[in-house]
């Protein structure tokens, strides 16, 4: 690669659509097949376009892996799924996240010292090494990955909760299910679990604001933690669409609220969304229950059937909607001129647990 100037990312800003997307293309195949991109089912369409890959954040980070001559891959998501990239990548692959501020907020609401203290204090009530296995959402950072590889835990996604909990209480008898209440408690619903037996910790409060007897019952210590795009769905949302069009499907993402996933036909993940729609007969009505982009783009890929948005709010993931096109040709032209821009790099010792706790994951599955 050659030693020229970087590439500045503001002088972009002043470049038409139709002008980023021949600069994109360009750089695409300047690159060849030492770059792959990573599209996540809710970037943004004009993004998504170019990625090579698409599919939900594990799904990526696997099918990458398939693509051993990528010296770089450019995840168009969030940060924890870059995090996941990088782990399970090559020594000699580097991630990139085009936008460093691509975050999840639903992430951001358990951290490693926030997810330590209540381990702590949760101790002092119950021997939590030898009765609670803890589990963490593929949607967060990797130290907490690493947390539950230490821990004797591991990590599970939207389509494989149910399993690794059956896993989790072979192992022990509770759950510390992080950081997305909604899905913890949907899937504990599904496994017949009391909800009296699936309690909410809440870090900003002595002992999560539970009491002795509350943790000794529970089955499932939920963190307080959601994600900010699918709180917005409500039980009147599908009550509305009920009504209005007699006979349709609701499908929505586990990460609803449970009174939300159990007025709705289906719940599931982005790629259990997706093939249930797609194989439905022409002439079907459905509501979905997730992120705006997705659901757009299903319902212009089918126009012979009715795809609605639940919510009468456009909700989008704000922080993914950061990776634009000026951000991904900016990624992709510094490395044409020989230089890495946002490299997501985990610690040596954060990887090798992490990627435990995945390995558990995947043995489950």
């Amino acid at each position: 690669m050659s030693e020229a100037a970087p590439v500045p990312l503001e002088p972009l800003y002043a470049l038409s659509d139709e002008a980023l997307v021949t600069r994109i293309e360009a750089a695409k195949k300047s690159l060849g097949d030492s770059c792959v991109i990573l599209g996540h089912h809710y970037q943004r369409e004009e993004v998504y376009q170019f990625a090579d890959l698409t599919g939900d954040s594990l799904k990526l980070s696997r099918l990458a892996q398939q693509r051993p001559n990528a010296r770089y891959i450019v995840f168009c998501g969030v940060h924890f799924m870059a995090e996941v990239a990088d782990i399970l990548s090559s020594p000699d692959q580097t991630a990139i996240l085009p936008d460093l501020a691509a975050g999840c907020s639903m992430a951001d609401m358990a951290d490693l010292p926030a997810v330590e203290e209540a381990w702590k204090a949760l101790g002092t009530v119950i021997d939590v090494e030898n009765t609670v296995t803890p589990v963490t959402y593929v949607n967060s950072t990797a130290d907490l990955k690493a947390f539950c590889g230490e821990h004797g835990g591991t990590v599970c996604t939207s389509s494989n909760a149910q399993l690794v909990l059956e896993w989790a209480f072979s192992q022990r008898e509770k759950t510390l299910f992080f950081p997305d209440q909604h899905l913890g408690r949907n899937t504990g619903y599904l496994m017949d679990i009391p909800l009296e037996q699936m309690v909410v910790y809440k870090p900003s409060e002595p002992m999560g604001g539970l009491t002795e007897q509350q943790i000794k019952q529970a089955k499932i210590i939920l963190w307080d933690g959601y994600c900010s795009v699918h709180q917005m769905f409500l039980p009147e949302h599908v009550d509305y669409y009920r009504e209005k069009y007699p006979g349709i499907k609701v499908i929505v993402h586990p990460e609803s609220a449970l009174e939300v996933c159990q007025k709705a036909d289906a719940q599931g993940s982005t790629e259990l969304i997706q093939k249930m729609v797609r194989e439905s007969p022409s002439g079907s009505q459905w509501a979905v229950g997730t992120e705006f982009n997705l659901v757009n783009r299903l319902n212009h890929e089918m126009p012979d059937k009715d795809i609605f948005y639940l919510c009468p709010t456009i909700c989008m993931c704000s922080t993914m909607f950061r990776i634009d096109l000026q951000h991904l040709c900016w990624t992709l032209e510094n490395l044409v001129a020989g230089h890495i821009v946002n490299p997501i790099t985990v610690p040596e010792r954060e990887t090798a647990l992490a990627k435990t706790a995945l390995e558990r994951m995947l043995a489950i599955m």
